[in-house]
């Protein structure tokens, strides 16, 4: 599925790099800017969600935590 992308207040040196890159290669500017995003993107990989589980585990490893069971009991007797 293809879609748009706008790209806002980009600085005037940079657009005159993209469009000094793009004519190196022969294409547009804007084609050249997907195929930056392309290459850049091409490797990305999204993390599992054990992966995320563990770092948020190891981020907040030294903060008191509360067990659920408490917090519940807790609330149905402020009942």
């Amino acid at each position: 599925m293809a879609g748009n992308l706008h790209v806002r207040n980009l600085d005037d040196d940079l657009i005159r790099k993209l469009k000094m890159r793009a004519a190196r290669h022969g294409r547009s500017a804007e084609a050249e800017h997907r195929e930056i995003l392309r290459q850049a993107l091409a490797n990305e990989t999204e993390p599992d969600f054990d992966d995320l589980a563990a770092e948020l585990r190891k981020l907040t490893a030294s903060r008191k935590q509360t067990p659920s069971e408490v917090l519940l009991r807790e609330d149905r007797d402020e009942r």
